[in-house]
C-alpha cells in the first residue's frame, strides 16, 4: 500500500485511541506509550516474520500480540489489538502511533522541533530558536540539536511535516540543480 493511502487507512483508528485517551485519566500518557510500545514490536523482524504467516488467525495475531506485551497494554489496549487484528490493520500500527502523536502534540499545544547543525549549537542559541520559535508558532517547542559535520555550516530545522534547510550544503545542491 501506498504511504498516502496507509495514513487514510490509519485516521480513523489513531483518533479512536486519542478519543478514548481524552475520556481516561493520564490517557494520552498511557496511550502513547502503549502505542510506542505496539509500533516497535511491530517492526521487529522476528514478530513482522511470524505476523506475515498466511495461517495465522486473526485471533491468533491478537494472541501473539498481547502475549508479548502483557502487562504493557490496558484491557482497552487489547482491545484495540483485537479490533486491528479482526479488521487485518496490525501492520498499520507504526503509523496509528505517528497520528496519535501528532494529535496529542496539537491537544497539548506543543511541537517537536529537531534542529541540526554543522556545529555544536550553544545552550543559549537553542533557548533564542526555541523562544522564537514559540512566539511565532504559539506553542510550546521542544527543541532537540544534533550536529551533522556533512552540512558543511548553517542549519537544518525539521517539525512535523515542514523543513527549512539553511544549510550550505542545501544551497549548493540548489545550485547544482539550477545549474544542472
Amino acid at each position: 500500500m501506498a504511504e498516502s493511502e496507509n495514513t487514510t487507512i490509519a485516521r480513523p483508528y489513531a483518533r479512536a485511541a486519542f478519543s478514548q485517551a481524552l475520556d481516561e485519566t493520564a490517557g494520552l500518557t498511557n496511550w502513547s506509550r502503549m502505542l510506542t510500545v505496539l509500533s516497535a514490536t511491530v517492526e521487529m523482524a522476528p514478530v513482522r516474520k511470524a505476523l506475515d504467516n498466511p495461517r495465522l488467525t486473526t485471533e491468533q495475531e491478537a494472541s501473539l500480540m498481547i502475549g508479548l506485551l502483557g502487562d504493557e497494554l490496558s484491557d482497552k489496549g487489547q482491545n484495540f489489538v483485537t479490533v486491528l487484528s479482526t479488521y487485518g490493520r496490525i501492520a498499520l500500527l507504526p503509523t496509528i502511533a505517528e497520528i496519535f502523536e501528532l494529535l496529542k502534540a496539537n491537544h497539548e499545544k506543543t511541537m517537536d522541533v529537531t534542529l541540526t547543525s554543522a556545529f555544536e549549537v550553544s545552550a543559549e542559541d537553542s533557548s533564542k530558536l526555541s523562544e522564537a520559535l514559540k512566539k511565532r508558532l504559539q506553542r510550546e517547542v521542544n527543541l532537540s540539536a544534533t550536529v551533522d559535520k556533512a552540512l558543511l555550516g548553517g542549519v537544518i530545522i525539521r517539525t512535523e511535516d515542514t523543513v527549512i534547510d539553511n544549510s550550505v550544503r542545501g544551497k549548493l545542491q540548489k545550485l547544482a540543480q539550477v545549474l544542472g
